[in-house]
């Protein structure tokens, strides 16, 4: 990135009263999740949704076609993207790439393009140039009075390839949520976008954001749309075209199948569960509210399942470079995780999304261990050795997990069908400093 880190210093505390509070061992469990087959040829599926658009197929040789990418780590976009710049070249096209992750990455060109490269889009990986702006033009005016503001790269080229994942978004239900409408409204937006949008709140996402995607699409050249629905494993389960036209149906329609393909902790009830790592990379609020259960947005309900008295963050992804935003959805953290915070990058996402309780800073500890034990200690269980602990690698991991023998004890005695035990309960292991050394199998 193109500025310094603005992380703060915390002071290395223990709470007395904890020192000794017992912590439960751990036994590894095998989750099943939704069973949905994987593409056999995502370049074989991308082609053939390409070869259906109406507008690709009639541009003239030499014309310039965009296409978006965008902040999130979808595994199978690489190879989506990479097709499509293929398919257009064979056509005689000029495809390009443009960032359309609104306000990502600093709301920076420089950043948005060191962004891209980490998540496996480069101009050598891909085969086409990059052009990346935060340059915009103004298209019209939304009935609330939002002005509608589309990157300039692209509305200059003669067709736009939109390309995004249909999934579940990270604040409430909505008949649209992440998909082609919010690429093109918010990701092609740019900054101007992400923050108008955002700025009216639930309103925003329910009234203006499908408003703003169609006057896009109306004023500027959006010729096709590729959607990708992935399945537990996060392999590309759906790739399917779409004109523009049929963007917002479309969303609605794989929305259903997306949301029956996320995985999730089938526990009612958990005393505490601990996050190896938050990131931007997992989620777009670092931990997915609909693992962990809450969006905690005001006016809105949180899931009813699973119930977590505490909740602990205990790392973050390399790839979030500081960007802790959803820190404020847990009940405590640890000293490491909070010195390596960045308030800039944080502050501006949650800002943008107005959505501030997010980077609010939970309880923070001296160690792994001092956080855990705190956990425990305030999860309203009497005996810490019997409490309810889970442990994951993230929201996006949940094949394999660990979790203490009152929730193993549910799978054995049939009260959840949806794991199997792996192995005999161990005590949780940790270093001379208190870091956690006993973690979820990869």
């Amino acid at each position: 990135m193109t500025r310094n880190m603005a992380s703060p210093s915390f002071p290395a505390i223990a709470l007395p009263q904890f020192e000794n509070e017992p912590l439960p061992p751990v036994m590894p469990v095998a989750l099943e999740h939704p069973a949905t087959p994987a593409l056999d040829d995502v370049a074989a599926a991308t082609c053939a949704a390409l070869d259906a658009s109406r507008r690709l197929t009639a541009l003239a040789a030499g014309c310039r076609v965009a296409i978006t990418c965008g902040s999130r780590g979808i595994k199978s976009k690489p190879a989506v993207v990479k097709a499509a710049v293929a398919w257009l070249k064979a056509r005689g096209l000029a495809p390009f790439i443009v960032p359309a992750m609104g306000s990502h990455a600093g709301a920076v060109a420089a950043g948005q393009v060191t962004l891209l490269a980490e998540l496996g889009y480069t101009e050598e990986a891909m085969g086409c140039p990059i052009e990346a702006s935060m340059e915009v033009v103004r298209l019209g005016m939304t009935g609330a009075g939002v002005p509608v503001h589309f990157d300039r790269r692209a509305f200059e080229a003669d067709a736009v390839l939109v390309v995004g994942r249909v999934k579940s978004h990270t604040s409430f239900d909505r008949e649209v949520e992440s998909g082609l409408t919010k690429m093109v409204a918010i990701g092609l937006g740019k900054a101007e976008g992400a923050r108008f949008v955002h700025r009216l709140g639930v309103r925003g996402y329910m009234e203006v954001l499908p408003e703003w995607a169609g006057i896009a699409i109306r004023e500027a050249p959006v010729a096709y749309g590729i959607a990708i629905v992935e399945n537990a494993e996060r392999e590309a389960a759906v790739i399917e075209g779409a004109e523009p036209e049929a963007f917002y149906e479309t969303d609605a329609r794989l929305l259903k199948t997306a949301k029956g393909c996320v995985p999730k902790l089938p526990f009612e009830q958990i005393d505490v569960l601990a996050v190896e790592r938050l990131g931007k990379n997992i989620s777009g609020t670092g931990m997915d509210p609909a693992v962990i259960a809450r969006y905690d947005i005001r006016g809105r309900p949180n899931p009813p399942a699973p119930v977590i008295s505490k909740l602990v963050v205990l790392g973050l992804t390399p790839e979030t470079h500081g960007n802790g935003l959803g820190v404020g959805s847990a009940d405590y953290t640890t000293k490491e995780v909070a010195d390596n915070l960045d308030l800039y990058a944080m502050y501006m996402n949650a800002c943008t999304a107005t959505f501030t309780e997010r980077v609010r800073i939970p309880a923070v500890l001296a160690s792994d261990k001092a956080a855990l034990q705190a956990a425990v200690g305030t999860s309203w269980r009497l005996d810490g050795a019997d409490a309810r602990l889970c442990l994951i690698r993230s929201t996006l991991h949940l094949d394999t997990i660990l979790v203490s023998p009152p929730l193993a004890a549910e799978f054995d005695n049939g009260l959840r069908g949806a794991g199997r035990v792996l192995g005999e309960a161990d005590a949780l292991r940790f270093d001379g400093d208190g870091r956690l050394l006993t973690r979820c199998p990869a």
